[in-house]
Order: structure tokens, then sequence, then C-alpha cells
């Protein structure tokens, strides 16, 4: 596909936060109520932990947010300038401008929405034994506005975009902007991806997930979030593949053809639902020694098929692709990747 039949080809909308990373340890975890492998939405008891692991020697600042993740890893796939493009709320502050840099870096086109009043989002990333934890002080994340999305300088990145991706964490600050774009891509014949993103969304957002699913083209997930998934439906089933192939089965808008459920499992293979079949394909296997942190992990597989998805290329490209990029980011420090991918 030549560079320019890519300009603006994906799209994504999300909540834009700067990942505060370190090394901790159990009793951190324990102080703090933090389960290991988890992503959360901080409450009162988890605020005195930002500064905390601010103060901490090992402490980085890199640009995160699932869905924006997600993004910047499909355009250095990519390597075309402008492929992508991206939207959320920040604040206007010194973190806020560290994500427009870290997003132009990247060759994103993004248009941040900024908050007069509300301070750019943060997550804590607590790693442990290279498996990360995450508690997300969303702040300005929290106020985007479907007000925004209408503008006509940002309806055109919809218009622009063929494919577009909303991780599951959007649901929790605007139903409403994903469903206009979920309207939008069902209308003309134009695919939309969503991501499951955390047990609480599939727990306690199961009402917004159920309204915007059946427009979903592409769901994808890890193995704890359908599991999840499927005990809060009454599935009875913890059998991954047979997870998959409910959630590739659950009803579909007008419009839609069909639904392709893609499950990750962090080493053990990642599970695809199609068209009534299920097929497994295994991951790209790290020594232990090589694992700085998973933090970004999920993002990055999906940021890799994306970049396959868009160029037409078959679902096995797809989820080479994203393994390919999932095995790279578990290798540094957050969702962070070396200058140019090696990936053919």
């Amino acid at each position: 596909m030549a560079a320019s039949n890519l300009e603006g080809v994906l799209l994504g909308m999300g909540n834009p936060l700067l990942d505060i990373s370190a090394v901790v340890d159990e009793a951190f975890l324990a102080k703090y109520d933090v389960k290991p492998n988890n992503a959360i939405l901080a409450e009162d008891k988890h605020l005195p932990m930002y500064d905390e692991l601010s103060s901490k020697e090992n402490v980085e600042y890199i640009a995160g947010g699932a869905t924006q993740n997600s993004i910047r890893v499909a355009q250095w796939m990519l390597q075309t300038p402008g492929a992508t493009s991206y939207m959320g709320c920040i604040g206007k502050d010194k973190y806020g401008e560290e994500m427009k840099s870290a997003a132009k870096a990247a060759g994103v086109t993004a248009h941040y929405y900024e908050d007069e009043a509300a301070p750019t989002g943060t997550c804590a990333v607590c790693v442990v034994g290279g498996e990360r934890s995450l508690i997300a002080n969303l702040s300005a994340a929290n106020c985007y506005k479907s007000e925004h999305l209408k503008k006509p300088e940002n309806w055109a990145l919809v218009e622009k975009a063929k494919y577009i991706y909303i991780a599951g964490f959007f649901l929790t600050v605007s139903p409403e902007s994903i469903q206009l774009v979920a309207e939008h891509a069902a209308a003309n014949n134009k695919v939309f991806l969503m991501n499951l993103s955390a047990p609480f969304i599939c727990e306690f957002f199961r009402d917004a997930q159920e309204k915007v699913l059946p427009y979903a083209d592409y769901i994808f997930g890890n193995e704890t979030e359908a599991r999840i998934f499927s005990k809060v439906r009454g599935w009875e089933t913890e059998n991954v593949e047979e997870i998959a192939l409910k959630i590739s089965q659950l009803p579909l808008a007008s419009g839609k053809q069909k639904r392709i459920a893609v499950i990750t499992q962090g080493a053990d293979p990642v599970v695809v639902a199609e068209d009534g079949k299920v097929k497994t394909f295994p991951v790209i296997l790290l020594p232990k020694e090589k694992l700085v942190d998973t933090n970004g992990a999920g993002d990055a597989f999906v940021g890799g098929f994306l970049s396959q998805l868009v160029q037409g290329k078959s679902i096995e490209d797809c989820v080479k692709a994203g393994c390919y990029a999932a095995n790279v980011i578990i290798q540094q420090s957050g969702c962070t990747y070396p200058e140019k991918p090696d990936f053919n």
C-alpha cells in the first residue's frame, strides 16, 4: 500500500496518561492494596502513591494510556508519518506538553482537547518481578467531551480514517463519543475495533460495553479479561478458546458482517475466533532475564496487529506483527521502542 493511501488511515480515541513507572516490592503493593498484574482506577487511598513512586531513584515518566500506546506502536511499525491520529483530553501543564511532544516525536497526528482546570492524567505503574500493576488517575483524561469530537477539524480525522480503535477504558469517560464513531464506522463500511481492557470494565461498565460491542468488527482482550467477561455473562466456562468463540458470535449491529475475537494469554498462544472456528498462534518466547516489564505489552500487540490490518494483510500476519511488537516492548521499560522496527 502506497504511503499516500495510509495518511490518517488509523484513528484512536482514549485516555492520554503519563505513566509514572518504578520498580517496587510486594510490600508497596500491599500498602496500597494493589493486586499484581491488574489495572484499576485510583481511589483516595491510592493518591499518596504517585508522590512515593516519583521519589524512587528508578522512576521513569513515559507517555502512556492504552489506546495512545497502541496508536504509537502502529505508527512505529508503519514508518509512514501521519498514518495514525489520536484524540483524548490533557491538561494545560508540563505533563500535557510532554504528551504533545511524545506524540509528535512518534509521528502521530494528535488532536488533544485541553482542559483548563484539570491536570493531565497519570498512571502509576508498579513493577514487581517484571509484571506490572496499573493505577490510573484520569484527571483531565476524564474530561473529554463529544463537543470536541464534533468540531470540523477533529471530525475530519474520523472521516479520513478507515480503521478506528478505542480501548474499553474510554467507556468510563465518553460513551457518547464512542457511539458517534461506532455508528459512523457502521454507516460507512469502516472497521471499528475495541478492547476489553480490564476486568473492572467488564464487571462494572458492562452496560456501556454492551451498547457498543455490536459495532465492533474486532474485539481484543487478554485471558483474565476474557474469563471475567464470561463470568459476568454466566457463560460458565473458563476456557479461553470457548470464550473467544462466544465473543465473536455476540450480536452484530446492522451493516456489520462478522466479528473476530483476538485474545492474548501472556506467554501462551494467541487465540483468534472467526467464522465459528478457533485458531491459536504461538508467541515469541523471551528468556526471563530479558524481560524488563510487561507494561504496554497488550497495547503493543494491538498496535502491531493494526499496523498490518490497515495494509490489508492476513490475520496470521497481523498476529505475527502483534507478537513481534509485544516482544520488543517487554524488553523496554513502559511502552517504548527502538528507532526502527525489524519486522518482515
